[in-house]
């Protein structure tokens, strides 16, 4: 995972300093506040660095935007506010927004020109680069020494190449993992999995979607039920992890139906390959054999998890949360709930999670206008210290040392028995990390190192994490389709009905409502005269056209 690919460190040369050869000539940066592709910025007046707290001589504060979970509401004084004015001298201006609202609050103060400095919760900033409210952050991130170290260090040169834009610049700064993470699986019962037979730990490392059809067979012989499997999801979650074994799209994952052939270097359209077929008749087998439950596709998820709390069903797709949440909800207190290994297919043993980014921030163009240059760069090392740094990032999850948690002798995170977050300190706990500290929370505390990733996890959820390492291979990140506003415009006029197609066939593939072999080339037939081959000749010529700047 940390090695750079073949094409990774020509693509690292080029994000890092993305831009800068002709930041002299931008329409939107005049040439006192033009970047330095060099990161040459002595710092005035503050103190940042690698291994440095970032502090600010001067009381300092920025505007930003801040995302209001209702889960944890803000608060004004939460200890997180005033821990990191006293560490850092920084405070921050907030636009509080709920987080039902926050994607349109950002659409309009970021349209109208009025966006705070700081943009956080960031997941799709694709709309917002043409309207040149929002800086092209890859100009700037040779000013940040915790970010470019983590990129170089942990190798995600090939992972930023996922957010270039048509003009080979990035607009958002994503938070950056060590690993990517487990991601969802299939929760099973392996008390009744072992009993009819089935050796899971034995098994999970090498076994294929086929081997789990034979283990579901041993289940339901042993067990007689009428289904051995009811999702949750509405099937999604399933179909799109067993999608990426298949090298097709679906559920969740659906997407544009488009993956990318590394031999060839070229996009295909993965949803009318044999591959696909495959899939989609995997998945009716498993209906006609009574293994998986057709409500799986069309029931509430509280529907899915009471057949499996009352052990009328022994598997059902979820996250490592689900499985802490659901141990003390079984009927049968000897339940043993274990989160398997996903099943490989006919690509490969691969990790289903790929990416090592997670939302992120974007900077608006306001901030530097105000600042200008100097001061722009000391607010960008401030977001490098809080977002990127270790302890910054430690500080945002945690708290502060000897006041929230404490270290053992291993370096490892204990949390004080007076706090409780994520299941721990249940018992003891009269204060809550997130809702009453403002600690952990979604604003601010992701990315980080493996080990800042486990602190948070419980034993059981590591042990799942190491088993994907060891059992499972790591796949390569797709490039993203560098397209212009008119040709993205266009690729979602054709995408949307094309896809609707596909998804509407999938299931019905799958119920048995079209017989996928003699429906197969009418469906392959509709597909095209939906769009997709115009929609995969126009990603081609777009990629033919940026493949240099993506580092092919």
């Amino acid at each position: 995972m940390n090695m750079l690919s073949k094409f990774g460190k020509t693509a690292l040369a080029l994000l890092l300093v993305a831009g800068t050869a002709a930041c002299g000539n931008s329409d939107d940066t005049n040439s006192a506040n033009a970047p330095d592709p060099e990161g040459q910025q002595e710092a005035q007046g503050y103190e940042y660095g690698v291994g440095k707290t970032f502090h600010s001589d001067e009381p300092v504060s920025y505007s930003m935007m801040f995302s209001d979970n209702e889960a944890y509401p803000y608060q004004d004084d939460w200890q997180f506010w005033s821990s990191l004015k006293e560490k850092t001298n920084v405070s921050f201006d907030l636009s509080v927004t709920a987080r039902a609202e926050y994607e349109n609050q950002k659409a309009l103060v970021v349209n109208s020109g009025d966006a705070p400095y700081i943009i956080p919760k960031t997941y799709d900033e694709t709309a917002y680069v043409a309207g040149g409210q929002i800086v092209p952050i890859s100009e700037w991130t040779q000013y940040m020494p915790n970010y470019t170290e983590a990129v170089e260090k942990w190798g995600m040169a090939d992972d930023l190449k996922a957010k270039l834009q048509e003009d080979g610049k990035y607009y958002v700064l994503p938070g950056l993992w060590e690993s990517a993470a487990g991601g969802y699986s299939y929760v099973i019962r392996k008390d009744i999995f072992e009993a009819a037979g089935v050796d899971v730990e034995g098994s999970e490392g090498k076994w294929t979607y086929e081997d789990f059809y034979a283990a579901l067979q041993k289940v339901k012989a042993y067990t007689d039920a009428d289904y051995v499997w009811s999702d949750q999801y509405q099937g999604k979650s399933s179909l799109n992890i067993a999608g990426v074994e298949y090298g097709v799209t679906g559920g969740w994952g659906l997407a544009n139906g488009v993956k990318f052939d590394e031999d060839k270097q070229e996009f295909y359209f993965a949803d009318t390959t044999a591959d696909f077929k495959e899939y989609v008749s995997y998945f009716n087998k498993l209906i006609k054999d009574g293994l998986l439950d057709p409500e799986s596709f069309t029931q509430d998820d509280e529907s899915a998890r009471a057949k499996f709390y009352k052990g009328e069903t022994f598997v059902i797709n979820g996250n490592y949360q689900f499985l802490a949440d659901s141990a003390s909800k079984m009927t049968d207190k000897d339940s043993e709930l274990y989160m398997i290994v996903q099943p490989g297919g006919p690509k490969g043993l691969l990790q289903v999670e790929n990416s090592r980014l997670e939302n992120g921030v974007m900077i608006s163009q306001n901030a530097l206008n105000d600042l200008g240059k100097e001061d722009f760069i000391k607010m960008l090392r401030f977001v490098d210290w809080l977002w990127y740094s270790d302890e910054g990032q430690t500080f945002a999850l945690w708290g502060d040392e000897g006041d929230t948690y404490t270290k053992d002798a291993d370096g490892n995170i204990v949390l004080n028995p007076d706090i409780t977050y994520n299941g721990l300190n249940a018992d003891t706990g009269t204060k809550q990390l997130n809702v009453d500290l403002g600690f952990a929370g979604g604003v601010f505390a992701y990315g980080g190192t493996d080990q800042l990733r486990y602190s948070r996890m419980t034993e059981g959820e590591r042990d799942y994490i190491e088993r994907i390492k060891e059992y499972r291979e790591p796949r390569a990140i797709q490039p993203p389709i560098m397209a212009s506003p008119d040709e993205a415009e266009e690729m979602n006029l054709l995408v949307t009905p094309l896809m609707d197609y596909v998804d509407t066939m999938t299931l019905k593939f799958i119920m048995g409502q079209e017989d996928v072999n003699t429906g197969w080339d009418a469906y392959v037939a509709q597909v095209q005269a939906n769009g997709a081959d115009r929609y995969i000749q126009t990603a081609n010529e777009i990629f033919s056209r940026t493949k240099e700047t993506l580092g092919y």
